[in-house]
């Protein structure tokens, strides 16, 4: 069996076959959002907060932090907010840049075991994030393109997830510590990109063996009521393989998915998490019984 383990200071998730899936919350990034990313240029991180606890409330176990702002000081930026979000909550995090010098910055600053976001297939970029990666103890997403671009051939991804995989243990990374994403393509545009990345899911999950995660909205791009399909797609490559997902926990859709597939799977003890989630709260006085007295039968 094949365990991720990410953690805050305090706090460990596990990324697992037979675990809970892991939602990782989406909205600390400023990409497609320009008052965030004009409040994190000027270091107001007050929207990042909220962000933070309003994804945790509704359900995220992880949170992706990103601070990808053109001409901004990204490895600064980052960095501040990990910091920032890390002295709010114990919610391990995902440190998400394509800079290495941001990763670094994150990464120095960052409490526990953290989840890198990303590693691609490409020679260069693996020389520079996997010695990041061992250096500081982090499990770290594998993205499955290389030099050549995103391949519509799903073999294609499953080949090139096998080399990071293969590369991150010449630097001494176990396979657990990599979570393999298989690059969602919008079902708008390719009709059986839902069918093409449900196999790879399955295949990355009983033949190499690692966890995975996406960015799920992908699936939806382009489509009217992007939720329902991102439902129905998470309940699908919950059932594939899938572990984690990068999304919004605030959506209702997502939540429903995941906790439903979840009970579906055998994953939810006594369906436990779903009643935590779900019941309805006792009428007031019900919970204690007090405020009602028990009736009484009347002699004959």
């Amino acid at each position: 069996m094949t365990d991720t383990i990410v953690s805050s200071a305090t706090k460990e998730v596990v990324l697992g076959f037979e675990r809970p899936f892991v939602i990782i919350g989406e909205r600390i990034n400023p990409t497609g959002r320009k008052i965030l990313a004009a409040e994190m240029r000027e270091g107001d991180y007050s929207r990042v907060e909220a962000d933070a606890r309003a994804q945790i409330e509704a359900g995220a176990h992880m949170l992706d932090v990103n601070a990808g702002i053109p001409l901004a000081d990204e490895p600064r930026i980052l960095a501040e907010v990990i910091q920032l979000v890390q002295s709010i909550t114990d919610t391990p995090l995902c440190i998400d840049s394509s800079i290495i010098a941001a990763l670094q910055a994150g990464l120095e600053v960052y409490r526990g075991k953290a989840l890198v976001n990303s590693v691609t297939g490409e020679d260069e970029q693996m020389e520079q994030v996997l010695p990041l990666v061992k250096k500081y103890g982090a499990a770290v997403v594998a993205i499955s393109n290389d030099e050549t671009g995103i391949s519509q051939d799903p073999n294609v991804r499953f080949e090139v997830a096998k080399k990071i995989v293969q590369r991150a243990a010449d630097y001494g990374i176990p396979a657990c510590d990599v979570v393999v994403d298989p690059l969602v393509m919008p079902v708008g545009a390719v009709n059986t990109a839902g069918k093409q990345v449900l196999q790879l899911i399955h295949r990355l999950r009983t033949e190499l063996k690692v966890n995975t995660t996406c960015g799920a909205s992908n699936i939806s791009f382009g489509l009217p009521n992007r939720d329902g399909i991102n439902g129905a797609f998470l309940s699908m490559a919950i059932h594939a393989g899938m572990t984690s997902a990068i999304t919004n926990p605030m959506h209702m859709e997502v939540i429903n998915a995941t906790l439903g597939a979840d009970v579906m799977m055998g994953r939810d003890p006594d369906c436990m998490n779903w009643i935590k989630r779900f019941r309805e709260p006792p009428a007031e006085g019900e919970a204690t019984g007090r405020g009602r007295r028990p009736s009484r039968r009347r002699r004959a």
